[in-house]
């Protein structure tokens, strides 16, 4: 009996389940991408990075489906280390009003935090250096100014209409 081949999915499709992609599932529209402003905001004005966002489909987890929404991509320096700078970064995000999800599944110990402002879900990961190869990331990484004391601190930021915890 002859072997079936194997199932070749679209390279969009296997992007779209490790970022999110746009042209994948639903289209991102204006709105969606007026949700990463305030995130975008607090990142330049606040935390001191170069911020860039973009429309992006989110390929969530919770429910199994791919979302509209918008994805930041940001780089800056840090001279406390990775643990400590993300560490400032997650206070300061509650300072401003950001709240952990009533999602149960979000480990708080987590590095990467899926963080709620208003009517927004976001889920923010920081890493250092080039990881995700996007455009957006070599712009910012090339924009950003580090000091000579300082590591490469980044963050890619996703964010959707705010959602109930999944059952």
């Amino acid at each position: 009996m002859p072997r079936p081949l194997p199932l070749q999915l679209p390279l969009c499709l296997v992007v779209a389940a490790l970022l999110g992609c746009a042209g994948a599932g639903t289209e991102a529209g204006a709105q969606d991408v007026q949700r990463c402003g305030p995130v975008q905001r607090f990142l330049t004005e606040d935390f001191g990075m170069v911020a860039e966002t973009e429309r992006d489909t989110i390929d969530d987890w919770r429910t199994h489906k791919i979302l509209p929404g918008c994805s930041v991509t940001a780089a800056g320096g840090m001279a406390l280390g990775m643990a400590a700078q993300s560490a400032l970064l997650y206070d300061q995000l509650r300072a401003a009003g950001w709240v952990r999800t009533p999602e149960p599944r979000d480990a708080p110990a987590e590095a990467a935090l899926r963080l709620r402002l208003a009517d927004t879900d976001c889920f923010f990961t920081p890493y250092t250096g080039i990881a995700i190869g996007t455009a957006a990331e070599r712009r910012v990484n090339e924009a950003a100014v580090i000091g000579s004391d300082e590591g490469r601190f980044d963050l890619f930021v996703q964010c959707v209409a705010a959602m109930e915890a999944a059952p």
